[in-house]
């Protein structure tokens, strides 16, 4: 690269690859039972931010409401997208579902917790700034 060039720093460079991927993902709770709480949202921020980790993935901007949420995710090209999101999904139902038992039993049964859909899109030519404010601004549950 010439050193005239003042690199973005959301572009990552590696030995034969130069990428700038992200996913707007949004994953619904099964049957858009109105499940999560304010203090569950929390901990499936965390959750899926050691899961993004894992894969050497940034998990950029969280949010979400009652029944869904919104995840902006900065990965390599080497991630699966369908790997990530299996994960994402798989880890948080299982810890979400241990640590929340008493409470996700009132809305969902049978060991389900996220729907088997997903949308994944691509930003497109939204700028990121865009993206970010929108996730940002669901109407998380209060308390």
């Amino acid at each position: 690269m010439s050193p005239r060039w003042n690199p973005n720093p959301d572009v990552i460079t590696g030995r034969h690859v130069v990428h700038h991927l992200h996913v707007h993902s949004v994953f619904v709770t099964k049957y858009r039972r109105k499940t999560m709480t304010d203090a569950m949202l929390t901990r499936c921020e965390e959750i899926m931010r050691e899961v993004c980790a894992d894969f050497g993935a940034e998990l950029k901007q969280f949010n979400g409401e009652e029944d869904h949420v919104h995840l902006l995710v900065h990965y390599p090209p080497k991630v699966q997208l369908s790997k990530l999101v299996n994960s994402l999904k798989g880890i948080s139902t299982r810890l979400l579902r241990k640590e929340y038992d008493t409470h996700v039993r009132r809305y969902l049964w049978g060991g389900h917790f996220w729907s088997g859909s997903y949308v994944a899109g691509s930003r497109g030519g939204a700028p990121l700034t865009v993206v970010k404010q929108y996730i940002e601004n669901q109407k998380r549950p209060v308390g």
